[in-house]
C-alpha cells in the first residue's frame, strides 16, 4: 500500500460525521487501529500522520513492534484472547486490555504490573450475543466481575468491549445498545467508568450512534487482512 493518508483522513471525517448527526463531540471517539499482521513500517505510516493508538492481537508480534517504534509516544493496546503464560509481558508493555474476561487474568496483570508504571487500563469483554464459541463474561456475570476487577491494585476499570454476531441483521444495533445500557448500569457504583470499545470496520457507524468511545479499525485502515505468517 502506498497511500495510507487517505483512508486515515476519510475515517476521521467520518467519525466527525457521525458525531456531528449524534449530537456528540467527536473527540469523545477514539480511533484504535487494529495493526495485526502489519509491518512496524506501516504502523510508522500512521504514525506520522498523527495516528497514536495501536491494537494487537498477537503478544510476539507486536512486543516487535512496540520495540521497533519506541520513542514514538505511541499507545498500546492488547485486544486478543489472552492466555495466562502471557500476561507479564502483556502487563509490562501495554498501556490498555481490551479482553480481560476472567478474574484469574486480571489477577496476574495487576501482580505483574511494574511498580514503575501507571495502573494497567483495562476493559472486561462481554459475550454479549452469548455465543458459545466466543471469549466473554456473559452479561449476568458483568457487575460481579467488575467489581472484583476494581479492587486490584494495579488496574484501572475503564469499561466494557464487545465483539457482536457477524451476522447479526441489524448493523449490531442491539449488541452496541446492550453493551451501553450494561455500562450504564455499572456506572450507578462505579461513575468513573467511561470506555465503551465496539465497532469495527464494518459495523463502526452504527457503534458510534450507540455511544462508543473507541472503535477498532483494521480493514478499513489498512486494506484486507493479510494471513498471519
Amino acid at each position: 500500500m502506498t497511500d495510507v493518508k487517505s483512508p486515515l483522513l476519510h475515517i476521521d471525517e467520518q467519525i466527525n460525521a457521525l458525531c456531528a448527526r449524534s449530537g456528540r463531540d467527536p473527540h469523545s471517539v477514539q480511533l484504535l487501529a487494529v495493526s495485526k499482521t502489519r509491518t512496524a513500517d506501516e504502523l510508522a505510516q500512521l504514525a506520522d500522520q498523527g495516528q497514536r493508538h495501536f491494537g494487537e492481537n498477537y503478544l510476539q508480534e507486536a512486543l516487535d513492534k512496540i520495540a521497533a517504534l519506541q520513542g514514538r509516544g505511541l499507545v498500546w493496546h492488547f485486544i486478543g484472547p489472552i492466555q495466562s503464560n502471557k500476561t507479564r509481558d502483556i502487563a509490562a508493555h501495554f498501556d490498555w486490555v481490551h479482553s480481560v474476561d476472567r478474574l484469574k487474568v486480571a489477577r496476574r496483570l495487576s501482580e505483574q504490573r511494574g511498580p514503575d508504571l501507571p495502573p494497567l487500563n483495562v476493559c472486561l469483554q462481554v459475550n454479549v450475543d452469548d455465543e458459545a464459541s466466543k471469549s466473554g463474561v456473559p452479561l449476568a456475570g458483568v457487575a460481579e466481575l467488575a467489581e472484583q476487577i476494581e479492587a486490584l491494585p494495579n488496574l484501572r476499570l475503564r469499561g466494557l468491549m464487545a465483539i457482536p454476531r457477524a451476522d447479526n441483521d441489524d448493523g449490531n444495533r442491539a449488541a452496541f445498545r446492550q453493551l451501553a445500557m450494561t455500562l450504564s448500569q455499572l456506572r450507578n457504583t462505579m461513575p468513573a467508568l467511561d470506555t465503551l470499545s465496539m465497532g469495527m470496520s464494518a459495523d463502526y457507524a452504527v457503534a458510534i450512534e450507540e455511544g462508543a468511545t473507541v472503535i477498532r479499525l483494521g480493514t478499513a485502515l489498512f486494506g484486507p487482512r493479510r494471513p498471519k505468517a
